[in-house]
């Protein structure tokens, strides 16, 4: 069994700026099939952007999203974790905070992304969620 965030975080996460068109965000997660993006101010995390952010703060409120900017939608507080640090602590983290996905830094620059599918896989693979979340993608 896994014991580091690292053992089951996913490496390389897909970054974009700030100052990035939300419309180009929405083609990342279709093309790449996922479900966030990590955003960088200054080449540094600063927000997520996620698949119901877009939904949420942008299409449900009528906004262009050609116009609308990462920096204008995306979650700013945000609660990271280190990649050596335990997978308990990470869902702890997890737990308190109510979160789906959990970025993974080192020195404060993006390294991986943790969810709450990869946790299941890890920790209960005979569970719905896991199954789900190692199931080939649809298309």
């Amino acid at each position: 069994m896994a014991r580091t965030v690292r053992e089951v975080m996913t490496e390389n996460p897909v970054t974009l700026k700030a100052e990035t068109p939300l419309v180009e965000a929405a083609r990342k997660m279709r093309d790449d099939d996922i479900g966030d993006v990590l955003v960088l101010k200054d080449g540094k995390l600063c927000g997520i952007v996620t698949d119901r952010d877009i939904t949420i703060r942008a299409t449900a409120e009528g906004k262009d999203p050609n116009a609308v900017r990462l920096g204008d939608v995306c979650s700013q507080d945000l609660v990271t974790i280190a990649a050596d640090h335990p997978i308990s602590e990470a869902v702890n983290l997890m737990r308190t905070h109510a979160l789906r996905r959990l970025p993974v830094v080192d020195g404060g620059q993006p390294v991986g992304i943790v969810s709450l599918g990869d946790l299941a896989v890890e920790r209960d693979p005979k569970s719905v969620l896991a199954s789900i979340s190692a199931a080939d993608p649809n298309a």
